[in-house]
C-alpha cells in the first residue's frame, strides 16, 4: 500500500467546519406523493355509492387500479423532471430509484386495471374475454390509443429490466424512455373519455388536467427550455483534452458566466458535445475540479462509444451543459471528520470534494495498477496544501493491495466509525465498501454515495 501523509497541524487551511443545512425535501416529497394517492382514492370513494356482485367488485378494483396507474404516470414524470429543489436535496440516484420502483408499481397497476376491467365488463355483459376486449378496444372512445400507450409502457418496462439494460448502451436506453411521453399522451385521453370517475365530473376533470399540465410544464422548462437558454448564453467550448491515465482523459471547457450554473463540488452535469456522432445525446459526467466563472473540467474513463470519442474532441467544439445535478455535496456532511473512498474514475467527484470539504479529510483511492491512479499529482498537491492524508491502494502488484473489509479500512482510518464517508466507484466496489463500512460501525445515514449511471 502506497501512502502519502502530510502534517495535520495545518489541516483544512481556510476551511472551517460548519454544520450543513438539512433539507426537509426527502421527508416531505414522499408524504406529498402518498397524499396525492389518498386523494385519488377519495375520488373513487366519493363517486361510488355501492359495490354489488362479482362484476361490481371486479370493475371497482379495476377503476381504483386505473386511477392509481394514471396518477403514478404523473408522479414518475415529475420525479424525472430534473427540478433542482428535488435533485439537489434528495439526490439524482435516489430519485432514479424512486422512479424505477414507482415504474414497477405503475405498470403492475395498469396491467391489473386492464385485466380487471375486461373481466368485470365480460361478467356484466355475459361475453367472452376475447369478445369483450375487442369491443372495448374498437368501440370505446380513445381506447385504441390507450391500448397503444399501454403497450408502449410494457415495452419500456421490458427494456428497463436489469438483464435487458445491461445489453444496451446508455444512449439507447435513455432515448427509449422518450416513448413514455408518447404513452402518457395516448392514455390521457382514454382516462377522461372512459373513466367513470371523470365522465360528467367537471371538478375531477379540471384537477386531472391541472396535474398533468403542471408536470408537463416542469418537464418543458427544466428538461428543454433551461438547457437551451444556457447553451446559448454561456458559449461553452472545449479548450483542451489531456490524458490522465490509460483510457482516462480530462476535458477542459471555457465559457462565459459559468458561475451562474452554481455547480457545487461533487455534482455532475449532462454534456452535449455539438460535433458529429455526439450532438444527439447528453451524457452525465462529474466535475473533477471546482467550477470557476470561466472554466469547467470533467474527467472521463472510456466505457463506451460516447466516452471513448471524448478523447478526440477538437478544441473549439461547442458544448451544451444541463445541470448541475445530484446531492453528492458538502451539504450531506454531518460530522467534522470525513473519509472520501473512491475507486477507478469514481475519483472524479471526490477530487473536487477533497479540495473544498471543510474539516479533517482523509482520502482512500483504489485502482487496479499504479498507472491507473488518475489525477494523482493534483491529489498529492491538495493533501500537502491542506495537511490531509491520501492512501493509494492498488490490486497489482499484490504487495500494495489491501482488502476492502472493515479491518482493512480500519487499519487506514483507525477512528472510522466517527467519520462521514463519501463513496464513489464501480458498482461491485461500492457494494463491498458499504458492507465493510457498516461492519466497521459507520451508521448508514453517514455513508453517502451516488450512482451516476442511473
Amino acid at each position: 500500500m502506497v501512502t502519502t501523509v502530510t502534517p495535520t497541524s495545518s489541516a483544512s487551511r481556510g476551511l472551517r467546519h460548519r454544520r450543513p443545512r438539512r433539507s426537509l425535501a426527502p421527508l416531505i416529497a414522499p408524504l406529498l406523493i402518498w397524499a396525492g394517492a389518498a386523494g385519488v382514492l377519495a375520488l373513487w370513494w366519493s363517486d361510488t355509492t355501492s359495490v354489488i356482485g362479482p362484476a361490481g367488485w371486479l370493475t371497482g378494483a379495476g377503476r381504483i387500479s386505473g386511477l392509481l396507474a394514471g396518477y403514478g404516470c404523473a408522479v414518475l414524470l415529475a420525479l424525472m423532471a430534473r427540478v433542482p429543489l428535488l435533485d439537489h436535496s434528495i439526490g439524482t440516484d435516489r430519485l432514479a430509484r424512486w422512479h424505477a420502483m414507482g415504474g414497477r408499481y405503475t405498470i403492475s397497476l395498469a396491467l391489473t386495471h386492464t385485466l380487471l376491467i375486461i373481466w368485470g365488463y365480460s361478467v356484466t355483459s355475459h361475453t367472452t374475454l376475447v369478445g369483450q376486449t375487442t369491443t372495448l378496444v374498437l368501440h370505446y372512445p380513445d381506447l385504441l390509443k390507450g391500448t397503444i400507450g399501454f403497450l408502449l409502457f410494457l415495452a419500456t418496462a421490458v427494456f428497463s429490466a436489469r438483464a435487458a439494460r445491461r445489453r444496451m448502451s446508455y444512449e439507447t436506453w435513455h432515448y427509449l424512455h422518450f416513448a413514455t411521453y408518447l404513452a402518457v399522451f395516448l392514455t390521457f385521453g382514454h382516462q377522461l373519455s372512459n373513466g367513470a370517475d371523470f365522465v360528467g365530473n367537471r371538478p375531477a376533470q379540471l384537477a386531472w388536467y391541472a396535474l398533468f399540465l403542471g408536470v408537463s410544464a416542469l418537464l418543458a422548462w427544466y428538461r428543454f427550455a433551461v438547457p437551451l437558454r444556457r447553451g446559448l448564453r454561456h458559449g461553452l467550448r472545449v479548450a483542451a483534452v489531456h490524458p490522465e491515465a490509460p483510457g482516462v482523459v480530462s476535458v477542459h471547457l471555457t465559457g462565459r458566466n459559468l458561475d451562474e450554473f452554481r455547480a457545487a463540488p461533487g455534482q455532475f452535469l449532462r454534456w452535449r458535445f455539438l460535433t458529429r456522432g455526439l450532438w444527439w445525446t447528453a451524457n452525465p459526467y462529474s466535475l473533477s475540479a471546482p467550477a470557476t466563472p470561466h472554466a469547467l473540467r470533467i474527467t472521463v474513463k472510456t466505457a463506451g462509444g460516447h466516452s471513448a470519442a471524448l478523447a478526440g474532441l477538437a478544441p473549439g467544439t461547442r458544448v451544451w451543459a444541463e445541470g448541475p445535478y445530484g446531492g453528492f455535496t458538502a451539504d450531506r456532511r454531518t460530522v467534522p471528520k470525513v473519509l472520501l473512498l473512491g475507486g477507478g474514475v469514481g475519483i472524479t467527484p471526490l477530487r473536487a470534494l477533497f479540495e473544498t470539504l471543510p474539516g479533517q479529510v482523509t482520502l482512500i483511492y483504489r485502482a487496479r495498477r499504479p498507472e491507473d491512479l488518475a489525477l494523482r499529482g493534483e491529489l498529492d498537491a491538495i493533501a500537502a496544501h491542506r495537511g490531509a492524508t491520501v492512501h493509494y491502494v492498488v490490486d497489482e502488484p499484490a504487495r500494495f493491495s489491501s482488502p476492502l473489509t472493515a479491518r482493512g479500512l480500519g487499519s487506514l482510518v483507525p477512528d472510522l466509525a466517527a467519520h462521514d464517508v463519501y463513496l464513489c466507484g464501480p458498482p461491485g466496489m461500492t457494494e463491498a465498501a458499504i458492507g465493510a463500512l457498516r461492519d466497521a460501525g459507520v451508521p448508514g445515514r453517514r455513508i453517502h454515495h451516488e450512482s451516476f449511471a442511473l
